[in-house]
């Protein structure tokens, strides 16, 4: 297919870029960067610097696109203020939506987030009803980033009853790849008392790009919601024990398929999208939280 990937130079979006090139899909990319003029190296798609929160510049780029990749957005609520991250993730949400409608773009795949529900940045006290949450757990996103997450997945909705487009979003949790796997997990892996909000899960960026890849090429109609989780979770702890030693009984304990299980389930992807994590961060770190690559 010809796929328009936004966001395309972000830890996301160059992963995906590789991932849709080695399945054999037509790649365009899109992102605020700005372009260079060197020779490109073969294989390299074909990239446009443009602004989605403008409708025109949005339809400019969607253009001839037979799937489209949303991965674009600010990444988290604190570095921007409030209404700079709503404004941003959402119009450019719209514009690049409305776009693919008009234009007959049959498959949209909308990158949201884990946060949906209330982890990471809220502005109150947030504990999950459950674990491993899933995608039928409560949503109450208290953040802009959040917040804008959440309407990008009812703009999913809407887009679905109103035309013959099918829609996916995707909810990644933590992303790492081989520059900040020690940084980010390293302290979890040595001590699970180093608590994280998402209750020790993460995913890699490679197995995100293949999960993401298989959302494009899926055929299931309507919209539809997946979590993308790495199965384990950082440092291979017993969940149940954890979650019972730093929790209590404050988060009710669902079924595990595994001892070591991720605080986030990513089953339903498994079943219907047929994705296979393939990637550990017993692939980048030592028991000690240490690269493996030093």
């Amino acid at each position: 297919m010809k796929v328009l990937i936004t966001g395309a130079h972000g830890k996301v979006g160059r992963a995906v870029t590789q991932a849709m090139i080695a399945a054999g899909h037509e790649v365009r990319t899109t992102d605020l960067t700005r372009p260079g003029y060197e020779r490109k190296p073969e294989g390299t798609p074909k990239y446009t610097m443009a602004d989605l929160t403008d409708a025109g510049q949005a339809y400019a780029v969607v253009h001839g696109a037979e799937a489209v990749v949303h991965v674009a957005a600010i990444p988290e609520p604190t570095g921007h203020p409030p209404h700079v991250v709503f404004q941003t993730n959402l119009m450019a949400t719209f514009n690049v939506l409305e776009a693919a409608i008009r234009f007959g773009v049959k498959r949209f795949v909308y990158i949201s987030s884990e946060t949906v529900p209330g982890f990471f940045f809220p502005e109150r006290d947030f504990l999950p009803d459950y674990a491993p949450v899933d995608e039928e757990h409560p949503v109450h996103p208290q953040d802009p980033y959040a917040l804008s997450k959440h309407f990008g997945e009812q703009l999913m909705d809407a887009a679905v009853a109103r035309s013959d487009i099918r829609c996916i979003s995707i909810r990644p949790c933590w992303v790492q790849y081989e520059g900040n796997y020690e940084t980010n997990l390293g302290p979890q892996v040595r001590d699970a008392s180093v608590l994280s909000p998402n209750l020790w899960s993460y995913i890699d960026a490679y197995d995100l790009a293949d999960a993401i890849v298989l959302a494009t090429g899926s055929d299931l109609p309507g919209h539809e919601v997946f979590y993308i989780a790495s199965p384990d979770n950082v440092g291979g702890h017993d969940f149940a024990e954890s979650l019972a030693k730093y929790y209590g009984d404050a988060i009710e304990l669902r079924e595990l398929d595994r001892k070591d299980a991720s605080g986030i389930s990513s089953a339903k992807a498994q079943r219907m999208l047929g994705w296979v994590p393939k990637r550990s961060w017993r692939d980048y770190l030592d028991t000690d939280g240490k690269s493996l690559a030093t």
